[in-house]
C-alpha cells in the first residue's frame, strides 16, 4: 500500500502531491478541544526548524475521540492559524479508527493498533514508508521524535 495521492486540505483542494514528493511527512491527527491541544505549538516550531530540510507536518483533524474537533473546517483552520500561528497543510476532517477509516490512515497505520487517542504522530521518510509512530503524549520536543527526524532527513 502506498500513500494515497487524492490527499485533501481543509478548502477543499487537492494537496499538491509535489508538496510531499521526496520530503519526510510527519502526520499528526489533531483537534481543537483537547488536552493536548497545545502540541500544535511544538508542531509549528518543528516545522519552522526542518521544513528547509525537507520535514513537511501535515495536520489531519478528526472527530473520533470525544468529539473534540467538531468545527467545520473555517473554524478549525481559523483556530489554529489564529492561537497558534499554524502555517502547516491541514488536511479535511478524516477518520483514523474503524470502519471508515481513511485510506490515509489504512495506511499509516497498516496491520498495527488502532490510534488511542488525538495528536498520534506517523513520520514517513522520502520513499514514502512509514519509518516511526509516536503515540499522542510524545511531545514534539521528545528527543526520540526530533531523533527520528533528524535520521530520516539524513
Amino acid at each position: 500500500m502506498a500513500l494515497p495521492n487524492n490527499l485533501m486540505t481543509l478548502e477543499g483542494e487537492p494537496l499538491s502531491p509535489d508538496l510531499l514528493a521526496g520530503k519526510v511527512v510527519l502526520f499528526v491527527n489533531v483537534a481543537s478541544k483537547c488536552g493536548l491541544t497545545p502540541q500544535y505549538e511544538g508542531l509549528e516550531a518543528l516545522h519552522k526548524e526542518f521544513s528547509d530540510r525537507g520535514l513537511v507536518i501535515v495536520g489531519v483533524p478528526c472527530n473520533q475521540f470525544g468529539g473534540q474537533e467538531p468545527g467545520t473546517p473555517e473554524e478549525i483552520k481559523a483556530f489554529a492559524t489564529t492561537k497558534y500561528n499554524v502555517d502547516f497543510p491541514l488536511l479535511e476532517k478524516q477518520d483514523v479508527n474503524g470502519a471508515n477509516r481513511s485510506p490515509l490512515y489504512q495506511f499509516l497505520v497498516g496491520d498495527g493498533p488502532d490510534i488511542g487517542w488525538n495528536f498520534g504522530k506517523f513520520l514517513v521518510g522520502r520513499s514514502g514508508e512509514v519509518v516511526a509512530r509516536f503515540e499522542p503524549k510524545t511531545a514534539p520536543d521528545d528527543a526520540s521524535l526530533r531523533s527520528a527526524i533528524e535520521s530520516a532527513l539524513g
